[in-house]
């Protein structure tokens, strides 16, 4: 299939595609025109590497589950390539969006404590009313 069709069988963009095979996670070969042609295998490929990504994973991440990349999407989690690399980088990655939680949630605070000084002064606002939409806002985010 072209680029095309991959790009409308995953939901890809054309430009993450290209860039997912500059990364070395994809593979096409070539027509005499040039153009880009991919396997089947590939929606399989381009699938999970969006589903990772969408997890939070970094290419070099997903570079260590290569191997496992081309399987059915619901069978991707039990590739039994090598679960120890596989299960430390998951936990690594976790613990790196453990830590930018707690960065936000320290940003969140101080924020709230500053508008909660500044409404201070100004009687005509709840501090409770204040508090509500910082929540609001930050569930939405």
């Amino acid at each position: 299939m072209q680029i095309g069709a991959l790009a409308q069988s995953t939901g890809a963009s054309r430009r993450s595609i290209r860039y997912y095979e500059q990364q070395g996670l994809l593979e096409s070969r070539r027509t005499g025109k040039g153009w880009r042609v991919y396997d089947e295998v590939a929606v399989h490929r381009v699938l999970n590497v969006r589903a990772l990504i969408g997890a939070g994973l970094t290419v070099d991440d997903i570079r260590q589950v290569v191997p496992c990349l081309d399987m059915k999407t619901e069978d991707f989690l039990a590739c039994q390539g090598s679960p120890d690399e596989v299960l430390a980088m998951y936990e690594g990655r976790l613990a790196a969006v453990e830590e930018k939680a707690a960065e936000l949630a320290r940003y969140r605070a101080e924020l709230v404590e500053r508008i909660a000084v500044l409404r201070a002064g100004r009687p005509d606002e709840e501090l409770a009313e204040v508090l509500r939409r910082a929540e609001e806002a930050d569930a939405s985010a």
